[in-house]
Parts: C-alpha cells; sequence; structure tokens
C-alpha cells in the first residue's frame, strides 16, 4: 500500500522530499487551493515506509493510505 499527500492540505514544506529513500515524491504544477506548492506521491514507487509522516510538519497532510481522489498529479 502506498501513502497519499493530500493535495489541499500541502503547504510546501517539502521536508517529504527530502527524507523519501526512493524519491517518490514530485511537486505539482502551479498552486493549490490555498496557494501553496504542493507535492504528489507516485503510489506505483511508494514503499510505504512512512518516512514522509515523520518529517511532515502539516498534520493529516499526508496519510498512511492510498486515496487517489485526495491527490492531484496535475494542475
Amino acid at each position: 500500500m502506498s501513502h497519499t499527500i493530500v493535495t489541499e492540505k500541502c503547504i510546501g514544506v517539502a521536508e517529504c522530499v527530502n527524507a523519501c529513500p526512493v524519491s517518490c515524491i514530485h511537486k505539482g504544477e502551479g498552486k493549490n487551493t490555498i496557494n501553496k506548492d504542493w507535492y504528489w506521491i507516485d503510489f506505483a514507487a511508494c514503499i510505504d515506509c512512512s518516512i514522509c509522516i515523520q518529517v511532515c510538519p502539516t498534520k493529516g497532510a499526508i496519510l498512511d493510505k492510498e486515496e487517489p481522489s485526495l491527490q492531484r498529479k496535475l494542475r
């Protein structure tokens, strides 16, 4: 199972990008609805290590399950 970055909760800190051991977190295009940069997880590449959740300062921005409806890939 993969993790999910909730697009509309992501505030673009990007600690998860540097922490991810398999580089499966990517920057989305443009801004989200709260006018912040946002990131998304490649579900196929995620190894379910949960490091992203541990380093994210925004509670609820990363879920420990795959929820495609909450995560955009493109603008």
